[in-house]
């Protein structure tokens, strides 16, 4: 299974379940920014425990690896989990949506737009990208990360909502981080 048909497959089984979502992480960079390799799908989901079941029942052991157990736990403690295909080595990280102000916002943000694989699939907003990635680089301080928002300002360029994402970089004492890649940004 390549990576289109995994995200078709994914897509699929969320949509069919009505269950929301949004693809964020290296995936959501890429469709926004510049393409780069990755092997996995990052999304984000309001998983109730009522539709475990059939969420787990939507992945089948013949093609994927995922523990019931560790979905039921991580819809408990709306955390993450992981679902594996074996075949390819994709994996696809299931990161439950918080009511935090910033995933409540986040879900309202997001857009709807074609992939690769010829699939219409929910994303993040650009601007919500680029600031869950300045987040990452500070926890790991992973350069990845600075080089997909670099592609993600360069492309969408004026249809950045800068003011946004100044605002939250301020909450959550990213500006130092923001200041860095704007200063880049002008040296290219």
């Amino acid at each position: 299974m390549g990576p289109g048909d995994l995200l078709r497959h994914t897509v699929g089984v969320l949509e069919r379940l009505e269950i929301p979502y949004f693809i964020t992480g290296s995936t959501a960079s890429i469709a926004y920014g510049e393409p780069r390799f990755t092997n996995d799908l990052d999304i984000v989901i309001d998983l109730s425990m009522e539709k475990v079941p059939a969420f787990c029942a939507g992945f089948p052991s013949s093609e994927f690896y995922l523990s019931d157990q560790a979905v039921q736990e991580s819809v408990k403690a709306r955390h993450q989990f992981n679902v594996l295909n074996p075949g390819s080595g994709w994996k696809i990280d299931f990161i439950l949506l918080t009511d935090s102000e910033f995933d409540r916002g986040r879900i309202q943000r997001t857009r709807k737009r074609p992939t690769v694989s010829d699939v219409a699939a929910t994303f993040a907003s650009p601007e919500d990208v680029i600031i869950k990635k300045m987040l990452y680089y500070r926890e790991g301080g992973s350069e990845k990360h600075l080089r997909d928002i670099a592609g993600v300002v360069r492309i969408q360029g004026d249809k950045l909502d800068i003011g946004y994402i100044e605002s939250w970089t301020t909450r959550f004492g990213l500006s130092d981080i923001w200041q860095l890649i704007r200063e880049a940004e002008k040296a290219t």
